[in-house]
């Protein structure tokens, strides 16, 4: 059966509908991103070259595809990535929820990490979990977070660094051309110490707090609108990000429900460990 083929004068969102939710190009494209791509090609070797306006429309359904086939992503549970959200930012999709414990989810985070060594994907930077030069920055100024290990003086700090197994103390310079002082021999001794202590306090924030499967939360610091705790086909417990977080949904709209849940072929959305799954959910 060939590729779908835009008739004339059919208009460019009856077209990429038809074609998006065509038998053939569900099997010659499976993924959506393809199928967005030949469509779109298609359809614009048919459309008016005569009519700007008409041209114009065409192509702000194009866009309109091209953003919604980016429905999410998943992502292996990192340092970087795993959060244990509060009640309030849950939202109900009508799934049946199931309980994991947070602290047992965050060690087999960090027995990954130990296994996987120099190959496993380290926090990004800037993640308030992991030491970065902007950490160090607002150390250096005597922020918040690390206020307790900034000292104008050395004895004070060398006296820090006795208290937390460390030896000697550094001098570090801040924004103004003055200097502070650090517990440690040298920075690294120091970074080196309070990652440990980080990962530490970050493990004992889990005890006796529990992660909601297939129960989405709102995310506010991106990547996306909401993310979800779901197990993947492994039964290995994965995080899924899916909705632009710039765009409100239309779903009280029929016509755009209807064309969202067209394009993303939503009557057979796929696993729960999929974001088209979630998005079709959320419409």
């Amino acid at each position: 059966m060939p590729i779908p083929k835009r008739e004339k004068g059919e208009e460019a969102q009856k077209f990429m509908g038809r074609c998006m939710t065509s038998d053939v190009m569900a099997k010659e494209y499976p993924e959506q991103k393809q199928r967005v791509a030949v469509c779109t090609s298609q359809s614009r070797a048919e459309a008016s070259k005569g009519n700007l306006s008409e041209m114009v429309q065409d192509e702000l359904v194009y866009s309109e595809y091209q953003r919604d086939c980016e429905c999410g992503e998943v992502e292996e549970l990192t340092e970087s990535n795993f959060v244990v959200p509060e009640e309030s930012d849950y939202e109900d999709f009508g799934e049946e929820v199931e309980e994991v414990s947070a602290d047992g989810l965050w060690d087999n985070i960090r027995k990954k990490k130990e296994r996987e060594g120099k190959n496993y994907k380290p926090a990004k930077r800037g993640d308030k979990d992991r030491p970065d030069p902007k950490s160090w920055k607002k150390a250096q100024s005597g922020s918040e977070d690390m206020k307790g290990y900034v000292f104008k003086s050395k004895e004070a700090a060398e006296k820090k660094a006795e208290e937390i197994g460390l030896k000697g103390a550094h001098q570090h310079k801040i924004g103004d051309g003055s200097t502070v002082w650090m517990p440690g021999a040298n920075m690294k001794d120091f970074q080196d110490w309070y990652a440990k202590h980080k990962e530490s306090s970050q493990a004992a924030k889990y005890q006796g707090r529990t992660v909601k499967l297939n129960k989405p939360f709102r995310t506010p610091d991106g990547p996306k609108k909401r993310s979800v705790y779901v197990k993947n086909q492994k039964g290995n417990v994965v995080k899924v990000n899916f909705g632009d977080p710039n765009m409100k949904i239309k779903k009280s709209d029929p016509g755009r429900r209807k064309n969202f849940r067209s394009r993303h072929r939503c009557d057979t959305p796929g696993p729960k460990w999929k974001a088209r799954y979630w998005s079709c959910k959320a419409w």
